[in-house]
């Protein structure tokens, strides 16, 4: 009994869908290799909470932070591994262990953030594969010296105006007169002195006004133009008058 086309045409129909789900499964690879991510959430650093540390980390210095990736189960192991780090840019690396192509150790400058990464693996089924543990570096990260891009400037800035460092005097003598007036005082003769009592004096410096000035020798100016000889003939005559009235009364005292 031949099969009508509608019946070949349901049978078709779960069979393409199986050859689908197949295909869906297969590698994505000819060579049977296919690619996965990793299973913690991104961004780390070797130090993150929740990041496993160890000391060593194969062969990679301690100046450096080490990174150990691995794939879970023993069937699969790892083709081409991809990451990525900030400082540091995309890494890929070909060549795994030790022990097993199942483990990949990976450095980055100390401190750098790993920001992305995938691996091409191939056996078996995974899904993911994961950080092991980091080995942080032992450096100590300094901060990188800043640097000066003018020139020193000058400690003081000069004056914007002239210091007067020679001022001049702001109280000038103004007492400095030549002393020109002629001495009036009178001599003890009785002749009056014309002669200028002093010369000029210099105009830098301030001389005292002259009191008085003497002649070589003469009495000092009194104030009075009377003579000096008159005076002294009147008490004489002063005196004498009195001499007079008392040898007077004493003659009339023993005579009476």
């Amino acid at each position: 009994m031949p099969i009508s086309p509608k019946r070949w045409a349901v049978a078709a129909v779960p069979a393409a869908a199986s050859l689908l789900l197949a295909a869906g499964a297969a590698p994505a690879f000819a060579d049977g290799s296919y690619t996965i991510p990793i299973h913690q959430k991104l961004p780390l650093t070797a130090t993150s909470q929740g990041v496993e540390n160890q000391k060593k980390c194969a062969d990679i210095p301690s100046t450096q932070d080490g990174w150990h990736f691995v794939l879970p189960g023993n069937s699969t192991t790892f083709v081409e591994l991809k990451v990525t780090f900030e400082p540091g840019g995309e890494k890929t690396v070909t060549v795994f262990g030790p022990p097993t192509d199942k483990h990949a150790y990976v450095a980055s400058e100390p401190g750098a953030k790993l920001t992305a990464a995938s691996a091409k693996v191939t056996g078996g089924s995974v899904e993911w594969f994961n950080l092991s543990h980091t080995c942080p570096s032992s450096a100590t990260v300094s901060p990188s010296p800043s640097v000066s891009s003018g020139a020193p400037s000058p400690s003081g800035s000069p004056s914007s105006s002239a210091s007067a460092s020679a001022s001049a005097s702001s109280s000038p003598s103004s007492s400095a007169s030549p002393s020109a007036s002629a001495s009036s005082s009178v001599s003890p003769s009785g002749t009056p002195s014309g002669t200028p009592s002093g010369s000029p004096a210099p105009s830098g410096s301030a001389s005292a006004p002259a009191t008085g000035g003497t002649t070589g020798g003469g009495l000092a100016n009194t104030g009075s133009d009377a003579p000096v000889g008159l005076i002294a003939g009147m008490a004489a005559a002063l005196v004498g008058a009195g001499a007079f009235l008392v040898v007077r009364r004493r003659r009339a005292g023993a005579e009476g």
